[in-house]
């Protein structure tokens, strides 16, 4: 029997797929024509999931620690209970806030948000606020241009200049490289700025390595060189531009030299950006997610995006600025401004909430009440969060840790108690993307493994057992058979005249309203009703100048631990084809292509510490260390060292032990990337 699907991921693409299935088994997961962004189907990790659904590592009933610190296998019944009596006294002892819900992004869909009903009709809870992902940038592109969305993926082959800023899209985005291509056919060039020579670079024009964190320097440079030369869309920027005469006076001190100093690349490098932004129209400029992660990477893009709107490359096939596509986020509260900020109380349910940036030292923090129990799903916060010993010792202060998991990640090994979750295929859930405009049905395809309850059934039975009104329950979480969670996803779509289950079920369908050119209508809903150059509201909301402006992230060679510092070398952890973050490198299929953690380090910087090739060395500083092998790397930026994200602790990489807790200057993200670390061969000072 074959099914269309969709996989739900924290991935670009969200790909469209064929499954096939044999006797309750997954057989084969072939592409699906119906989404033009993925017409190639799912990648390796995609093609793993056959080994993720049946892997013999794999959770399938309740799990308690024991005393001796071991997991045993434990009933429904039981778990439930426990569950049940702590949430009881917790409450009943210190209110409803004295337990955290930490919710991740592991996989997207419209049933995600039966936890937080639950939540709310228990009488609230702490929750966590802003992102580890892209807040920044959400913000950014929201003060300037109104609302994130972009154009069509496909779109991309159509420009004629395509600028990928911090972005390896060879790896994390391969979908996109499909159209780059077909644009580079066609004549266009591509520019990549990144401190790693990537396989996306390989074809590339212009490839800049800047120094980490200076990419605003050169951004204010080149519309410095773009304005005195005349090269900007006078017409546009009358009719669609605020703020630009200010611009104009404040980015007169910017000049090519001095972003050349302040990024370490060279000038005619610089120039030469400037120049193919002056000559080539229509031109994309498309962001990572990774270049957002630093203290001072809001107003880093938002000196990127003005170069955009000054060129007039906005609302035109092949034009505009990449960067995060909500249009299909049609259910979603994320498009709210107010989505990063610390929550108000919300029908007047009290709501006590922490920095997902700063969660090792939040949970300690509060007081009032102090936090005592923590429910994690679809997360790995023990590595993933920020300074991962800050987190692992606030997880290890509290009285009951429940995780719903897979696999024994680290934060599984740090609970309680484990309850089994299920797949992707394991569901039916509706799914938007943040690439892509389209909507797509997550089918159920096979039954949960073993004694595998979906987190709806966990909460649908949870809410009976605390004595919730059934009408409440009924309207809020869908019941544990398979017509229940098709009746809520129904009354989700139902304000959707262009939507139902049927249609999705046939393949993916474009959310309502969304553009294909995105803001082709020049309509831009910022206060101004134009694009934002100047912003009155990154003063009032995030305490920054309204113009956009360069400085240093808090944690900076140039800075209090610059050149004469202790720690020297710029830590990268980039993302990597074979993980979603912390996802999959358990598997077997992955291995063979990832077998293990390495540091990526330029041979100038090795010699230098005497450290030969494949040698084992000590990564450190004030906050953590690891040791890895090193591999040179003639690529990379001298100064910088790489180590790709989301290994596990058991695998020996996790790189969050030397990150800092800091949130980005707008948005309230995690600026992973201010980190700052010294590399010796292990064992040379101790």
């Amino acid at each position: 029997m074959k099914y269309t699907t969709a996989c739900p991921r924290n991935c670009y693409s969200t790909c469209a797929m064929t499954v096939e299935v044999e006797d309750g088994r997954l057989r084969r997961i072939e592409p699906h024509p119906g989404n033009l962004a993925t017409p190639e189907g799912p990648c390796l990790k995609g093609l793993s999931y056959v080994e993720r659904v049946h892997s013999k590592d794999r959770i399938l009933r309740p799990l308690r620690k024991n005393t001796r610190g071991d997991f045993e296998p434990v009933s429904w019944e039981e778990a439930l209970e426990l569950i049940t009596e702590h949430l009881t006294r917790l409450k009943r002892d210190y209110g409803p806030q004295s337990i955290l819900y930490y919710s991740g992004s592991g996989t997207k869909g419209l049933l995600n948000a039966v936890g937080m009903q639950f939540w709310r009709m228990f009488g609230g809870c702490t929750t966590t606020y802003g992102d580890l992902c892209w807040p920044a940038g959400l913000e950014a592109t929201r003060l300037t241009l109104g609302e994130n969305k972009h154009s069509a993926p496909w779109d991309a082959a159509n420009s004629r200049l395509i600028i990928l800023w911090g972005k390896n899209s060879a790896e994390t985005n391969i979908h996109q490289m499909l159209f780059i291509h077909q644009a580079l056919e066609k004549g266009a060039v591509l520019v990549v700025i990144d401190p790693r020579r990537t396989q996306s670079a390989e074809r590339a024009a212009l490839h800049i390595q800047p120094r980490p964190g200076s990419d605003g320097a050169i951004a204010l440079a080149v519309a410095n060189r773009l304005i005195e030369t005349g090269a900007v869309d006078d017409e546009f920027i009358t009719k669609h531009v605020l703020g630009f005469e200010q611009f104009r006076e404040h980015v007169a001190q910017y000049s090519i030299e001095w972003a050349a100093e302040i990024a370490d690349t060279p000038a005619a490098q610089i120039e030469q950006l400037a120049d193919y932004l002056a000559r080539i129209k229509p031109a994309m400029i498309n962001a990572g997610f990774g270049m957002q992660r630093y203290t001072n990477s809001g107003q880093t893009l938002r000196a990127i995006i003005a170069l955009t709107a000054v060129t007039g490359n906005i609302g035109k096939p092949g034009a505009g600025w990449m960067f995060a596509n909500l249009q299909s986020a049609v259910f979603d509260a994320v498009k709210d401004p107010l989505a990063f900020y610390p929550p108000k109380e919300p029908d007047g349910v009290v709501r006590v909430s922490i920095s997902t940036a700063q969660l090792g030292r939040g949970i300690p923090e509060q007081h009032d009440p102090p936090i005592k129990m923590i429910w994690v799903e679809r997360g790995n916060p023990a590595t993933q969060n920020p300074d991962t010993n800050t987190v692992l010792k606030a997880f290890r202060s509290l009285e009951f840790r429940v995780v719903i998991e897979q696999f024994l990640t680290d934060t599984a090994r740090e609970a309680d108690l484990i309850l089994p979750a299920k797949t992707m295929f394991e569901q039916t859930d509706v799914i938007g993307a943040y690439w892509h405009h389209y909507l797509q049905l997550k089918q159920k395809v096979i039954d949960p493994p073993g004694e595998v309850k979906p987190e709806s059934e966990i909460y649908y039975l949870l809410a009976q057992r605390l004595g919730f009104d059934e009408r409440d329950i009924s309207k809020h979480i869908p019941g544990p058979s398979d017509a229940d969670v098709q009746s809520y996803l129904k009354r989700a779509l139902a304000k959707f005249p262009e939507l139902s289950l049927k249609k999705l079920k046939d393949g993916p369908t474009p959310a309502p309203g969304a553009q294909e050119t995105a803001f082709s209508d020049l309509v831009f809903p910022t206060p101004s009703g134009k694009i934002e150059l100047y912003s009155e509201q990154a003063r009032e909301w995030w305490d920054v100048s309204p113009l956009p402006e360069f400085f240093e992230p808090q944690e900076s060679r140039r800075g209090k631990a610059g050149p004469k510092g202790r720690y020297p070398l710029y830590l990268m952890t980039p993302n990597t084809k074979n993980r979603i973050h912390s996802q999959f490198n358990n598997l077997e299929l992955i291995r063979q292509v990832s077998p293990g953690p390495v540091v990526y380090i330029h041979p100038q910087d090795a010699r230098e510490r005497g450290i030969r090739d494949g040698q084992r060395v000590r990564i450190f500083n004030d906050r953590g260390e690891l040791s890895l092998p090193a591999q040179l790397d003639f690529g990379l930026k001298p100064g910088c060292i790489a180590v790709t994200n989301g290994w596990w602790i058991s695998q020996g990489g996790a790189v969050n032990f030397c990150s800092s807790s800091r949130e980005t200057d707008m948005g309230c993200g995690a600026a992973f990337h201010d980190t700052l670390v010294e590399v010796e061969v292990e064992g040379a000072s101790r």
